[in-house]
């Protein structure tokens, strides 16, 4: 009788310490729930009013300030919201910020969990309900801290690289962005820009014209109002038997450093001279420059996971002067992918080629970078491209403007990229003709902005005469005549590389 009373019922009633356990788990668990959903609103259901509404409108705050963000940047307000985000004190405040508000929230996670009465959970509940905070806690602490870390990191770029100073004013519709690749190599006496390219974007379609100099262009012309302009009146040139030692173009950027007592309080002389010149030589406006060495190109490059190119003629890579000499080639082929070294070789080498090809293949690297480059690996990938961004030298692009320029960039990846190389048949780099420089800039222009806006089956195409008459090519078929009838010289892309899909 004994035995049988003592064995075990299945169809018996849990014992009330069971059930009492099994209640304070679910309710541990619930309150644990409520705080990740909504926090504070544990404290409200077990009557901690104050620190409950604490939690809770702080939540909403939040919430309601997001909402509102969001909808503003579906605004014509999105540019200024972007450089709002952008300014060094805003990234500060959300840097410190978010740590703050993820360690209030742990401590209500933690307060909940003790609000459910762990003496009365059973072992095993004790350490459900305890692992399940820890690892929430721990989870929100590390996303907190990489916030806090790019915060920090963006905060640090933004203030470092974009200093201000540009031109915010649109010149003639339009906003023109000089581009320097600066060479500051350990054979070099400082920075020297070796390639000089300007951007002319339509400030309202973000239709792009590229603009490219040769840097062994003489005679530039410096302006009026330029401290250099008593010493070269007739522009930058010297009689020499070396050609190497001439004045060309990209040796601007070197005279005003050594001359840079002409240049009282301005922080970057050479890029203040070689701005002007290529001004007064293109006939443009320039709003913003930037100028980038050859290390950080190489970085960005790797950071945004590399490029792809159609490439029409193999590339060398090495120097035929350099102790490797020639020691491997960038073979031709449809959607080739470079990396940052294979890039920047691509761009910058020289050997069985001109500078006018390197000209073509450097704005070739260029478009690949805009038309690939998308939201998500620039999220993905934010740090990298942001240590990458640490090596661009300088620019005077605020951060105010961050947003407009990026609205831009966005447009203009749906449309072809218009493209110019002053180089020969077009002009004579020893002797240049200015007047018919600032001409072809003023035509093609007029015939990007004359174009309308591309199909998706749009094709970019370009020619140049073989006999060396300037030749007209279209990027996009045209709804109506250009406003210039006046034929330009674009580049042959086509025939070196192209930018994949």
């Amino acid at each position: 009788m004994t035995t049988a009373a003592a064995a075990p019922s299945t169809g018996a009633m849990p014992s009330p310490l069971h059930r009492s356990q099994g209640i304070a788990l679910r309710r541990s668990l619930v309150l644990m729930g409520m705080t990740v959903v909504v926090p504070g609103s544990a404290q409200l259901a077990v009557g901690k009013k104050r620190l409950g509404r604490i939690g809770v409108r702080t939540w909403m705050t939040l919430l309601a300030l997001l909402i509102v963000l969001g909808v503003l940047l579906l605004t014509p307000v999105r540019a200024a919201m972007i450089g709002l985000y952008a300014n060094p004190l805003t990234l500060t405040v959300l840097q410190w910020a978010v740590p703050v508000l993820a360690l209030g929230w742990i401590l209500l996670l933690a307060d909940s969990w003790w609000l459910a009465n762990p003496r009365h959970l059973s072992m095993r509940g004790k350490w459900l309900s305890g692992l399940l905070a820890v690892v929430l806690a721990v989870t929100s602490g590390t996303v907190a801290w990489g916030a806090s870390t790019a915060f920090a990191t963006q905060a640090k770029l933004f203030g470092n690289i974009f200093e201000g100073g540009g031109t915010t004013q649109v010149q003639n519709g339009r906003i023109n962005v000089l581009l320097l690749g600066g060479d500051a190599g350990a054979d070099r006496t400082g920075m020297r820009p070796d390639s000089m390219t300007v951007a002319s974007i339509d400030a309202d379609t973000g239709k792009t014209v590229l603009f490219s100099l040769p840097r062994n262009m003489q005679h530039a012309p410096f302006p009026a109002d330029s401290p250099l302009h008593a010493k070269y009146p007739n522009g930058y040139y010297c009689s020499v038997k070396n050609l190497s030692e001439a004045c060309m173009l990209n040796g601007v950027y070197t005279l005003a450093v050594q001359n840079k007592k002409l240049f009282p309080g301005v922080k970057y002389p050479g890029v203040e001279a070689t701005k002007g010149v290529i001004e007064e030589t293109l006939g443009l406006k320039i709003n913003y420059w930037a100028m980038i060495d050859l290390k950080g190109f190489q970085q960005l490059i790797n950071a945004v996971g590399g490029i792809r190119l159609d490439i029409g003629k193999r590339v060398p890579i090495g120097s035929l002067h350099g102790p490797k000499g020639v020691y491997d080639w960038i073979e031709p082929g449809k959607n080739v992918k470079l990396d940052g070294f294979h890039a920047l070789w691509f761009a910058r080498s020289r050997e069985y080629s001109t500078d006018y090809e390197r000209m073509i293949r450097q704005k070739c690297v260029m478009n690949a970078m805009l038309k690939q480059l998308n939201p998500t690996t620039v999220l993905t990938k934010f740090q990298d491209i942001a240590s990458a961004g640490e090596q661009i030298v300088a620019t005077n692009v605020p951060t105010s403007e961050l947003g407009t320029l990026l609205d831009l960039a966005a447009k203009g990846k749906s449309q072809p990229m218009g493209s110019v190389s002053f180089t020969p048949p077009l002009i004579v780099p020893m002797d240049p003709d200015f007047a018919k420089i600032r001409r072809v800039v003023a035509d093609k222009i007029a015939a990007s902005e004359a174009t309308a806006t591309p199909s998706a089956s749009a094709s970019a195409s370009a020619t140049t005469a073989p006999s060396g008459n300037p030749t007209s090519s279209s990027t996009a078929k045209a709804t109506t005549k250009p406003k210039s009838t006046s034929k330009t010289q674009t580049d042959n892309l086509d025939s070196v590389c192209k930018v994949s899909g």
